[in-house]
């Protein structure tokens, strides 16, 4: 059996890669190959300095004091250490304390980066591509950030992110109706201001269009406010909510619409296609490599609201078509089930099991694993 850590956010930060890593240590559960805990990025400290989580930078303060320990304590017994990753300070503050932790302890490093933020952040940090060079072992989820990778010259392969499917019931739109949902927090570099505009624009074709905007985040003021602006009808702001209760989210829509910036590999467009919901989304980062326009969706360039909201108006003029993408989508969610993503990670864990953990590992030699 192999002993695997697993470095990541845990729950309390809910996000992709914290949802991600639960679905591995999920997976991994009762496994007789596998044996797999979590170490998180965000431990929660004893209760007298619980208070201070309030503060910001004390909070990270905090978090730091106990997450160091932590990594010493835990990363000892591992035959492999699996570090979730994003970008800029994050970077610093989480996944680089764990590469130096391992590599004290001489433990290969699997590094599971995820942010689509990468292009810009491998341009700026040079600690960031000494540190990737400098591991056993890079996994990106998407083709995307393994060309953004290949392109600093830093070696990396693909291991999808893993789409907990059952869940979610597929179901043909007959008729198909002006109910579109959005399941993006409000960070900026999801632009849902272009979601906004384009359903503003969609509603003026079908006035009984409704939006349902599922996330959290610091845009939530500004786009309440362009709500407001717009003269929208029938936007409905869900909050945040927990993957156990997305399922229903997108039972109720008839079409999944987002328009992000920035992208890698989203896997709510997954949890759309399981639930039969044609998807229209801007053609940035890794969507492309999931989602071939005209086959599986629709693309519009980025920040394009007058172009997304023609591919809505196009799907519900068009309801057979929009069936045909939904359908041709669901084919392709299977590479992203457990039994699949599984072997991959078990053929990855393996192969740094009995690699010198003092150089890296050319992952070009072994993709085919």
């Amino acid at each position: 059996m192999i002993r695997v850590a697993i470095v990541a956010p845990s729950m309390r930060i809910l996000g992709g890669q914290s949802v991600q890593a639960q679905r591995l240590l999920d997976g991994w559960r009762d496994d007789e190959d596998i044996e797999a805990w979590l170490v998180p990025h965000n431990p929660v400290p004893p209760a007298p300095l619980r208070p201070l989580l309030n503060v910001k930078y004390l909070r990270t303060v905090v978090t730091q004091l106990c997450y160091w320990p932590l990594l010493l304590r835990e990363l000892r017994r591992a035959d492999v250490v699996h570090i979730f990753s994003a970008s800029y300070w994050s970077f610093v503050l989480s996944p680089l304390p764990a590469v130096l932790v391992a590599k004290a302890y001489r433990k290969p490093v699997l590094f599971n980066y995820h942010s689509g933020e990468a292009p810009d952040h491998l341009r700026r940090s040079f600690i960031a591509a000494a540190v990737l060079r400098a591991v056993e072992r890079n996994v990106v989820p998407s083709t995307f950030l393994r060309d953004v990778f290949e392109g600093h010259g830093i070696r990396a392969e693909v291991i999808p992110n893993v789409a907990d499917l059952d869940r979610f019931s597929y179901r043909i739109r007959d008729p198909l109706r002006p109910r579109v949902v959005s399941t993006r927090n409000f960070e900026a570099h999801y632009n849902v201001a272009c979601t906004l505009r384009a359903f503003a624009r969609l509603q003026t074709r079908f006035p009984d269009a409704t939006l349902t905007l599922v996330g959290a985040g610091p845009e939530e003021t500004a786009l309440r406010s362009q709500v407001a602006s717009l003269g929208l009808r029938n936007v409905t702001f869900a909050g945040r909510v927990a993957p156990a209760e997305m399922p229903r989210y997108y039972a109720d829509a008839d079409i999944y619409v987002q328009t992000p910036a920035i992208d890698n590999m989203p896997v709510s467009v997954l949890e759309a296609f399981a639930s039969g919901l044609p998807v229209v989304s801007t053609d940035v980062g890794g969507v492309p490599g999931m989602l071939r326009d005209g086959v599986h969706g629709l693309l519009a360039p980025d920040d394009d609201d007058a172009a997304i909201a023609d591919h809505m108006i196009a799907l519900l003029e068009n309801p057979d078509k929009a069936r045909q993408l939904a359908s041709a989508a669901l084919e392709t969610c299977r590479r992203y089930v457990w039994p699949v993503v599984r072997e991959q990670w078990l053929a990855a864990y393996r192969q740094l099991r009995i690699l010198p953990s003092s150089r890296p590992h050319d992952t070009r030699a072994s993709a085919a694993s």
